[in-house]
């Protein structure tokens, strides 16, 4: 088994693996505004029109797209399923959109978001990144590699299902702001 040069060795231990060495991002163009998208991302509750593994997403009662808020995430990868719990910790309409599961002060992953115009429409970026090694999700760098190739293939069939929702001339729902910051 061959490896990539700089990168740790298959049966490298666990402690010595390096959670920055797990990320990665993905772009698209879409037919739509940046505020628009940014509705609809901030939006955890439509994930599921577009990801292949996130069923469901809901922010907690009276919560919503801000930064300290939280949710819950449901996910199904093959016959496994299960619950996140994630908090915001950017939301900028019209630019970004972050969250990290686990919470931003214990959190294992980190997904952003971020929105630029080009032409009519808008190039959204969705970054993956692991934060700290956990072993739910791997113990060995073979283990984090297959994770961080199955997030990508995730992450451009979200980007690819949300440009296509978006072409068909989808309306996003109305978020309502968080009164209660």
């Amino acid at each position: 088994m061959s490896s990539t040069p700089g990168a740790p060795a298959p049966h490298t231990a666990f402690e010595t693996l390096d959670p920055a060495a797990y990320a990665f991002t993905r772009r698209a163009w879409v037919d739509a505004p940046p505020a628009r998208v940014y509705e609809l991302v901030a939006d955890v509750s439509a994930i599921s029109r577009w990801s292949p593994n996130a069923t469901r997403a809901d922010y907690d009662h009276g919560a919503g797209p801000r930064p300290g808020a939280w949710f819950s995430g449901h996910n199904r990868k093959d016959d496994k399923e299960w619950t996140t719990r994630s908090q915001v910790v950017r939301a900028d309409p019209a630019h970004a959109f972050g969250f990290v599961v686990g919470g931003a002060e214990e959190g294992i992953v980190g997904w952003d978001w971020t929105f630029r115009p080009r032409g009519r429409g808008t190039i959204v970026q969705q970054s993956w990144r692991l934060l700290r090694l956990d072993p739910v999700l791997g113990t060995t760098h073979t283990d984090l590699d297959a994770l961080r190739a199955y997030m990508a293939d995730s992450a451009e069939a979200t980007l690819a299902s949300l440009a296509q929702w978006i072409a068909e001339g989808h309306k996003p729902s109305t978020v309502v702001p968080d009164t209660h910051a």
